[in-house]
């Protein structure tokens, strides 16, 4: 099995595994990736770069051979939007190797593609809504990596991942879910449901001044992702 690339891997301590979130790229979270380097050992792997047709187990297939050529046994798991569901796959096949889990502004599940459905139709119309960062991201990936882009729509549109939710329950693996306090793309209600399907905690973001944080305040506001993190008292940050 191949493995995926790794183009960014920082820091040492714990091990914690970042998973973009759809059509960006690792890069786009070079500044979570430095704060959390502070006290990590972090790794983010391009989710899109393959070759030949994208499909979801091929690609979870190449995670878990990319963590088992890293060396990494038990590790956290951070997931944005889209990458939630490699997260999600991986700790319900894999719940013995996973420390605790983070979702950021992630369903994992057929219903947060609507998404991947604008994308299919309306690929403008979602860059409007997007920060300059992300639109530079996702219009880099779709130069790069179009049919892989197309591919991973189709899945995160047609698939469902409620009995993944399940089995991360079961296994009573330590689970958050955070969330952007104004989100444009998914809901609040939905992402609710989602936290208690995993028994996760949910935590809607927050800042003085009324702060506005969207879907991609994990990497346009990294530092005050990075504080809500250590809000959670994570085991990979604890040192």
């Amino acid at each position: 099995m191949k493995e995926l690339a790794v183009p960014i891997h920082a820091g040492d301590g714990p091990p914690v595994v970042l998973l973009h979130g759809f059509a960006m790229r690792p890069a786009t979270y070079g500044g979570l990736v430095r704060l959390l380097a502070e006290r990590c050992r972090v790794y983010v792997p391009d989710l899109f770069a393959v070759r030949g047709r994208w499909s979801f187990s091929t690609v979870l297939d190449a995670f878990i051979a990319t963590v088992d050529d890293l060396g990494l046994d038990r590790f956290s798991l951070i997931g944005h939007s889209f990458g939630g569901g490699i997260e999600l796959a991986f700790a319900s096949r894999c719940p013995d190797r996973v420390v605790e889990l983070v979702f950021s502004d992630s369903l994992a599940a057929s219903r947060e593609w609507g998404l991947a459905l604008e994308v299919l139709h309306h690929p403008v119309r979602l860059l409007r809504l997007a920060t300059p960062k992300a639109a530079t991201a996702f219009a880099r990936t779709c130069i790069d990596h179009p049919r892989q882009l197309v591919d991973a729509a189709w899945w995160g549109f047609t698939s469902g991942r409620e009995c993944d939710s399940e089995e991360v329950a079961r296994a009573g693996l330590p689970a958050h879910v955070l969330w952007a306090n104004r989100d444009s793309i998914l809901s609040r209600a939905d992402g609710i449901r989602f936290a208690e399907e995993l028994h996760a905690t949910f935590t809607v973001a927050s800042g003085p001044g009324q702060r506005v944080f969207d879907h991609d305040w994990m990497f346009q506001q990294p530092t005050d992702f990075f504080d809500h993190l250590l809000e959670l008292k994570l085991e990979a940050l604890s040192s």
